[in-house]
């Protein structure tokens, strides 16, 4: 194998220095290998790089990450699930996936109208489609993912399935001190007018430094409604990417929300091509950080024909030493008239340590559209926290209270009344409110 010998990709021979020669039966042979050519062109991004001037997560990953292999299996899973009580709260078809793989004896989809298959199981048509969405050439770590997954999971919503339980995909992480990557890969297929709700959940069971390196797709037909709501909630050790990227047809529904809570840096990237007439595109998320945590949202919106729609709203607190970085972009295409385009980025710094970059964009090249985008960046309202406690309200008290209700706006997308109660109470204990 050769090796790039440009001193900024010395990750990159990290990661390929582990690779094993692909042998001509693997169904994704094509795909790895000019994801590897894509990634020992370009490398990994740099502070130097627009996209990343704020987040050098390459350089964290090679400080912090000595083991460049996957992590062995987790054993005892099936108590941790047992006891896990979100999980359980939920009520839902439970996909699990062990350090990245997906392990069907662990899951809980009996009787379910839907499919769910490892990629080893893919015929011909179904494994073409893996990095048909979230391509190889729009970001590098979409590019180590299409080489170093293992496997992964395509989820088959049929046409017409009104799916009434969540669909919960958990992702349980456990490697050893050395820090180890785990990079998880799956494609949905929501097929036409089907409905589902999807919960992405990771589940930490050590301190150890990891870094999960996450891919999804979204083949969402025409009127298909799905709802996707994913949790980041791990730990201070945890370097994070995770690319998302969604192809929405007629009449179809998209809505995502994003509650982003810990970590020692993450970026999310989630990208919404709106193909047709009528299309809704729904992009909700809300970071609250501390610490020196570090959170990076990356998103865009492309409207490429006419009457459609798409809202935006992320919303950040942070405190103490902590990052938040937003960028989100919309594009409206010439054939795109009568698109209603919304995007604001709202944040509330509580530290005069904490910062904040945002940058929202338009490119806007059709003159029939209503579109807007903003932001705001301010700490707490001294008035309406005057107010409160002018009430007999304490102080501690009722900043909890105007956070929360800041938050709010946010949490109010998440239709599953289970996972939104949790994630109020997270939420609500994280702002200093009480039981």
């Amino acid at each position: 194998m050769t090796l790039s010998t440009k001193k900024d990709h010395k990750l990159v021979e990290l990661f390929l220095s582990k690779q094993a020669d692909l042998n001509d039966s693997n169904p994704f042979k094509d795909l790895k290998t000019v994801a590897k050519s894509s990634l020992n062109d370009t490398g990994f991004p740099t502070l130097k790089e627009e996209e990343y001037k704020y987040t050098n997560i390459t350089k964290r990953v090679i400080d912090k990450v000595e083991n460049y292999s996957s992590p062995q299996s987790i054993d005892n899973l099936a108590e941790i699930i047992k006891n896990n009580q979100l999980i359980n709260s939920l009520d839902g078809y439970t996909l699990v996936r062990n350090n990245g793989l997906f392990d069907p004896e662990l899951s809980n989809i009996k009787d379910a109208a839907f499919s769910v298959k490892p990629f080893s199981e893919l015929d011909k048509s179904q494994a073409s489609e893996i990095g048909s969405i979230e391509t190889v050439d729009k970001d590098a770590f979409t590019a180590l993912n299409s080489i170093c997954f293992e496997s992964g999971i395509r989820v088959d919503i049929p046409e017409g399935l009104i799916i009434e339980q969540p669909i919960v995909l958990v992702d349980f992480v456990n490697t050893d001190a050395t820090g180890q990557c785990v990079q998880p890969r799956t494609f949905y297929h929501a097929g036409k007018n089907s409905q589902a709700t999807v919960i992405e959940i990771t589940v930490y069971l050590n301190e150890s430094t990891v870094f999960l390196n996450e891919v999804a797709e979204w083949n969402v037909e025409d009127n298909a409604h799905i709802r996707h709501y994913k949790l980041q909630d791990g730990h201070k050790s945890e370097l994070g990417v995770s690319n998302t990227g969604t192809e929405i047809a007629r009449d179809a529904t998209f809505t995502s929300v994003l509650l982003s809570l810990s970590g020692e840096m993450l970026r999310n990237n989630l990208s919404l091509n709106i193909n047709a007439s009528n299309c809704v595109g729904n992009m909700y998320g809300l970071y609250l950080l501390n610490g020196k945590t570090h959170v990076d949202n990356h998103t865009n919106v492309d409207h490429k024909m006419p009457h459609s729609e798409s809202n935006e709203l992320y919303k950040g607190i942070l405190t103490d030493q902590s990052r938040g970085v937003f960028n989100g972009k919309i594009f409206v295409r010439q054939d795109a008239q009568k698109t209603n385009a919304f995007q604001q980025n709202n944040n509330i710094l509580l530290s005069e340590d904490a910062i904040l970059n945002t940058k929202p964009q338009l490119e806007i090249w059709a003159d029939d559209v209503k579109c807007s985008h903003g932001c705001t960046t301010g700490q707490l309202d001294e008035e309406a926290l005057f107010y409160l406690r002018a009430r007999g309200i304490g102080k501690k008290s009722a900043k909890s209270l105007l956070l929360y209700a800041f938050a709010g706006e946010v949490l109010n997308h998440i239709t599953n009344e289970s996972f939104k109660n949790y994630c109020e109470k997270i939420v609500h204990e994280r702002l200093g409110g009480s039981n």
